[in-house]
């Protein structure tokens, strides 16, 4: 079968990136905040929104219940009314539905709305689990019957509505505290969560929450509390910045001994990458416009990862600072605790040069889910080792653009397939590189 050739990115490496690009909202963030918005029969406004892929699909899927959504990609603001809520055929949401993990997140606020819910088949990377029983269990305790035997999907209902209740998560799933979150606001009573995730996405999305009219607080032991409100009202609200795609940007600085500013990057929820950046040799300066990252030349040096929840090293961070460890001086070892799949970006890697080694022990003290289990989920990387341009195909959003950072400091061509990932997360990429001065087309 015949590739694509528009999916396909041609790029000339061994040139350093130099200049400024923008940075938008966080995906991680908006795409959640657009689903909040079905909570509300008002109006709700999103400000700072990237143009990614997964923006347009949430938008369709709203679209597809009913709502009104209008997306000015231009200015980044997503407006949405959500004062007409409809069940979507199955046929229409299917047609979607291995575009984007979203639907399960739709679950609370349409039993809210509507008393019931479907879910089709789940998409998102192939980086490792990420069971969506965490999800349906929340569901269940809140109230909802969740049938999981339909043949398309699951149905899920709440005939008695939803109650408050005490969840607690075994690990602290982002996706699984998104879903708790969202389903418990409108509950009646009051819900406790407990081994909750506290990234700033979610802080975010917690805020969101509250302009709407949520009784939401925070425990310094990962624990929310929630006390059920009656209804809530539309929104407006400027999204945080996307700290992957700033850091996926620095790490492209260092890795092409390049001198990138990133306008709209933010300090705070950064400061545990920027350790590592500086520890690795890279210089940065915050500013109040962004922060600018530079490698100021000499030798990279080695580090240990580990990567974790947030406050820990996020795991979307991993992948492209590997790129720039494959020319620090001597031995790095990355433990990857978050995702047990995430390494099968390092293969392209080593192909152009890079001599990484995986293993299937826990490198590192961090508690880990994957010890003493058949996951190469640690990696060795022993550098500098020179890269050579290859062809190369997009495993997954954040593993291909590691992969495109690697061809852009590569010396010699490169052929970048199945580019159309990177579109789910990183906005007008081909932009951004054409302002750093990257030779490709």
């Amino acid at each position: 079968m015949a590739k694509d050739s528009k999916d396909i990115l041609h790029v000339n490496g061994g040139k350093p990136l130099n200049g400024t690009i923008k940075v938008r909202g966080a995906k991680n963030f908006v795409s959640k905040a657009m689903v909040a918005a079905l909570l509300a029969p008002g109006t709700s406004v999103l400000k700072n929104v990237p143009e990614i892929r997964d923006v347009h699909v949430v938008s369709d899927l709203l679209r597809l219940h009913g709502v009104t959504v209008n997306v000015d990609g231009d200015k980044g603001v997503v407006t949405i009314d959500a004062k007409h809520v409809k069940l979507a055929s199955v046929a229409d949401v299917d047609t979607l539905s291995g575009s984007s993990r979203i639907p399960i997140l739709f679950s609370g606020p349409l039993l809210h709305r509507l008393g019931e819910a479907f879910i089709p088949a789940l998409g998102g990377c192939a980086i490792g689990g990420r069971p969506i029983d965490f999800h349906l269990e929340t569901l269940r305790k809140l109230g909802a019957t969740v049938d999981k035997e339909h043949k398309d999907g699951i149905h899920i209902t709440a005939p008695n509505g939803l109650k408050g209740a005490k969840i607690h998560l075994p690990y602290p799933s982002v996706g699984a505290t998104e879903q708790t979150l969202l389903a418990a606001v409108l509950a009646e009573g009051k819900t406790e969560l407990s081994g909750a995730a506290i990234e700033p996405e979610i802080m975010d999305l917690v805020a969101v929450l509250q302009k709407m009219g949520a009784i939401i607080s925070v425990d310094v032991d990962r624990t929310f509390r929630i006390e059920g409100v009656k209804e809530l009202k539309g929104f407006t609200h400027t999204s945080l910045t996307d700290r992957i795609e700033a850091a996926s940007w620095a790490s492209a600085a260092l890795a092409t001994h390049g001198d990138i500013f990133v306008k709209g990057a933010t300090q705070p929820e950064m400061m545990t990458f920027l350790n590592v950046f500086r520890k690795v040799g890279g210089e940065f300066d915050v500013t109040d416009k962004g922060i600018r990252f530079w490698h100021p030349g000499g030798d990279l040096k080695p580090v240990a990862i580990e990567t974790d929840v947030h406050p820990g090293f996020m795991t979307d961070w991993q992948q492209p600072l590997v790129v720039a460890l494959t020319q620090a001086n001597g031995l790095s070892i990355v433990h990857e605790t978050v995702y047990e799949n995430r390494f099968g970006f390092t293969k392209p890697l080593v192909q152009m040069g890079a001599t990484i080694q995986l293993y299937r022990e826990c490198l590192g003290s961090l508690p880990c889910r994957f010890q003493q289990r058949n996951y190469k989920h640690s990696a060795v990387i022993f550098g500098p080792t020179p890269l050579t341009g290859r062809d190369i195909d997009v495993p997954d959003l954040r593993g291909g653009f590691s992969h495109l950072i690697a061809a852009l400091a590569a010396k010699g061509p490169s052929d970048v397939h199945g580019i159309s990932l990177i579109d789910r997360g990183y906005a007008d990429f081909r932009g951004k590189l054409d302002q750093l001065g990257a030779d490709f087309e």
